[in-house]
């Protein structure tokens, strides 16, 4: 019998990558989405997990920070691999020596042109079309203590045209999210 894969998904907002990640996965014959966990308690990425039968945890900073209330749900569901799907905070050193190299994220920008602390969502499109940049995209990396700079597992670009709005561009990279993300989460852990 091949090896199980369980995976915890931490999640801010929408969700709408993280609900790829679950159809994704669902019937999948090695690798399970069994926790979702999230900052925001009205995150509508809990509801999105709920209509996939996957349990949900909600934290706040201090219990993030200052315990280790996380690790314990984690290891309470053997999770096996951490995957970031919109989440906003970084990743504290007790959980990424938990998980080593067993993190991963995905930055709407070609890393590391737009990244670091603060860029995330539309902050990152809105820079793309300030800096005219020909080009954007995804980068899929792994998670370390600081914010994007962890290895770049995979890139993905698309053009950006000078008659671009931010919306436009966050279109385009969401299309390449949707696309890449969970077959790179998929040959991240099985290779």
């Amino acid at each position: 019998m091949s090896e199980k894969y369980r995976l915890a998904v931490f999640a801010s907002g929408s969700g709408t990558n993280a609900e790829e990640i679950f159809k994704y996965f669902k019937n999948h014959p090695s690798i399970e989405v069994v926790l979702l966990v999230s900052n925001n308690p009205q995150a509508f990425v809990l509801e999105r997990a709920r209509n996939y039968g996957i349990s949900t945890k909600t934290f706040d900073r201090q219990q993030f920070r200052e315990s280790t209330v996380v690790l314990e749900w984690l290891q309470e569901k053997n999770v096996t691999h951490v995957v970031l799907a919109g989440f906003l905070w970084l990743i504290p050193t007790y959980l990424v020596q938990a998980f080593p190299h067993k993190i991963i994220n995905i930055h709407p920008a070609l890393l590391p042109k737009h990244g670091g602390k603060g860029m995330y969502g539309m902050k990152v499109h809105e820079a793309v079309k300030l800096a005219r940049d020909y080009e954007t995209g995804i980068t899929i990396h792994a998670v370390d203590e600081k914010y994007d700079e962890g290895e770049v597992i995979f890139q993905a670009s698309c053009p950006v045209h000078a008659d671009d709005t931010p919306e436009q561009i966050a279109d385009k990279v969401h299309q390449l999210e949707y696309k890449h993300y969970p077959a790179v989460i998929e040959r991240w852990i099985t290779d």
